[in-house]
């Protein structure tokens, strides 16, 4: 899977649960409850979308490491292996 392929996934799973987040104004490097109204139950539901679309466990000790789409899409990477 690429980078660009990761980072559509992490989009969906946003945009599922926060409909607001406008894909092209998201910043990379900006966490993502400061671009988005997301709280505890909303991220926790951003990482369930992940897993369904990815099939990628992240235990929650890794939660903070998935906090920006920058973020996000190098950890998958490494999960994933691309």
């Amino acid at each position: 899977m690429t980078r660009a392929e990761i980072q559509t996934a992490v989009l969906k799973a946003l945009g599922d649960v926060a409909p607001e987040a406008s894909p092209p104004t998201l910043s990379g490097d900006i966490p993502f409850r400061d671009q988005v109204d997301l709280d505890s139950f909303d991220f926790l539901t951003f990482m369930i979308g992940l897993h369904t679309q990815l099939g990628v466990d992240v235990p929650e000790t890794d939660y903070p490491k998935l906090g920006t789409l920058d973020a996000a899409v190098e950890y998958l990477a490494t999960k994933l292996g691309s």
